[in-house]
């Protein structure tokens, strides 16, 4: 299939075969089944292209179009959600989560959207707490509820006293699904597409509901034992913001692109997100509102990735030298920061010849 260039660098020509050979050579190295990519330069997508399989089976390509689970690289999505909704006046960073939920078990009340977005909330990850189910007295039986989805964890006990630690929770983001929710009065992913997919039109982005012959889904797999494996198709709709999303690297790399160009909040909104986030000690911490913060000034790097059982993502973007790279795999065993890596290098080299 002939790569599809959206956007020439106004400077000078991407090298597109250099950053082909380099995925590729990553490929062969890790054992990849199909991964799809998005290059940014100077503000603009100015490269996507799949490589490799989408379905083993059927031998069908990875290409631009294969839709890849976002997994975790959907915490930021919800994050700019947050940040739209404290811009308005229509929720606080500080205020207790009770304020928005006010039936919450006790525990929870106290806990901020602020300590959410950052990870020092207490509220546990998959396996690092005891995790005890229960329902949140005005949830409905609609399994597309965020207020639903808390019935898998709402009784977990806290991990630690929120703000004084930081550790990552992927119910923690399920649980400010339900907040975003509140504030915004409409359902969560009402909010999400009249606010944020429809403005920056990713016509491919959509809840990951169970397969249903989706044209263009790709089939995850598994390196086991030294043989790559199909793995069962799992439907994550009900984490919402914490990894419920999918879509095409097109859409991917576009919403990575709208948030360098600070077009869905605030550039002071933006930099407030983008600001390492502190604990009661002071002591500061490598995560901000929703994304993970490298460097600072014109090295200021910004970047999620994502790892369920049929994907691994990542986006990275640099806002001050107006650059990013964004990665789709459908092998679970990807390390999509070495692909990065090789991507950036592929087109430092290009710039340098």
């Amino acid at each position: 299939m002939k790569p599809m260039a959206v956007a020439e660098d106004p400077v000078r020509r991407l090298d597109t075969q250099k950053i082909d050979n380099a995925v590729k050579q990553e490929m062969e190295k890790q054992s990849l089944v199909g991964v799809s990519i998005g290059v940014i330069q100077n503000n603009s997508i100015v490269y996507v292209q799949g490589y490799g399989l989408a379905n083993r089976q059927t031998q069908t390509p990875m290409t631009s179009k294969s839709i890849v689970n976002w997994a975790s690289c959907s915490k930021p999505l919800a994050a700019v959600r947050v940040m739209q909704l404290v811009q308005n006046g229509k929720l606080d960073l500080d205020a207790p989560i009770v304020d928005y939920l006010p039936k919450l078990p006790e525990h929870l009340q106290k806990i901020t959207t602020r300590q959410l977005l950052c990870h020092q909330s207490g509220v546990p990850h998959y396996a690092n707490g005891f995790i005890f189910p229960g329902k949140y007295p005005d949830a409905s039986d609609d399994r597309l509820d965020p207020l639903y989805s808390l019935s898998r964890f709402l009784n977990a006990r806290l991990i630690f006293e929120p703000g004084t630690r930081m550790e990552y929770s992927s119910y923690a983001y399920v649980l400010l699904s339900a907040v975003i929710q509140s504030a915004g009065g409409l359902p969560m992913q009402k909010q999400i597409e009249t606010e944020m997919i429809q403005p920056l039109k990713l016509n491919s982005f959509q809840l990951d509901m169970e397969y249903a012959d989706q044209p263009n889904w790709s089939v995850g797999y598994r390196v086991v034992g030294g043989d790559i494996k199909a793995q069962p198709d799992v439907a994550h709709y009900w984490k919402h913001g914490a990894g419920g999303y999918k879509s095409n690297v097109e859409d991917f790399a576009r919403f990575t692109l709208a948030m360098m160009q600070y077009e869905l909040i605030t550039r002071e909104t933006s930099q407030t997100m983008w600001t390492r986030q502190k604990l009661k000690d002071d002591t500061e911490t490598v995560y901000g509102l929703g994304v993970r913060v490298d460097g600072g000034d014109q090295s200021l790097r910004i970047w999620h990735n994502g790892s369920q059982e049929e994907t691994k993502t990542q986006l990275v973007f640099y806002p001050e030298k107006k650059s990013g790279v964004v990665v789709m795999c459908n092998t679970y065993d990807c390390k999509t920061a070495q692909v990065i890596s090789a991507i950036e290098k592929a087109v430092a080299n290009g710039r340098n010849e």
